[in-house]
């Protein structure tokens, strides 16, 4: 049927590997919120939080709050940069939140704390795109097997959302073509 969406089988294990995958890209740009906002601890707290679930902490209220705390924190701040950094512990804390349809939206759930710590970086660097490339580049190595196992299974990263729209895509490629897998419309 036109429209119908299927669901993809997401184990508690799988939405760990993907939220510790999304928290360890979001930490490495913590300290570019921090330094705008030194006494706004929510964005630390959403990456916590994520932190607490991959390592086997509940998926609740407070997954959900902390990741609302991050959004907020960043209409707070002074600095492109730091929204940016904030929204990537946002996404760290959603990423927990993974949607079990095979939509290439949701690929965002998976790849945007990367793409959003690398548009901080690049931000934070005068907007130089090769800051944004290289940390891209060290998001590789975070992904587990079954953080790319997980991406596998969806379609590939929709077209659009500016520049980290961009970096998304460009991270979802570089995954799937180092583990071999194509995604399904290519």
């Amino acid at each position: 049927m036109a429209g119908e969406t299927t669901e993809i089988v997401l184990s508690k294990q799988d939405l760990r590997a993907v939220t510790a995958f999304a928290a360890a890209c979001a930490e490495v740009v913590l300290d570019i919120f921090e330094t705008d906002q030194p006494d706004d601890s929510r964005p630390r707290e959403a990456i916590d939080t994520a932190w607490d679930f991959a390592r086997g902490g509940e998926r609740g209220k407070a997954l959900r709050d902390a990741a609302w705390a991050a959004l907020k924190a960043a209409k707070c701040v002074e600095t492109a940069a730091a929204r940016e950094a904030a929204w990537a512990a946002m996404s760290a804390a959603g990423a927990a939140y993974l949607h079990p349809l095979a939509k290439a939206t949701q690929v965002k759930h998976i790849l945007g704390a990367a793409a959003h710590a690398a548009r901080a970086a690049e931000l934070a660097a005068g907007d130089d795109r090769t800051v944004g490339a290289a940390h891209l580049e060290q998001a590789l190595p975070r992904a587990t097997p079954a953080v790319v196992d997980v991406l596998a299974r969806f379609p590939a990263a929709p077209a659009g959302g500016g520049r980290v729209g961009e970096l998304i895509r460009t991270l979802d490629a570089d995954l799937r073509t180092r583990a071999g897998v194509m995604p399904e419309d290519q």
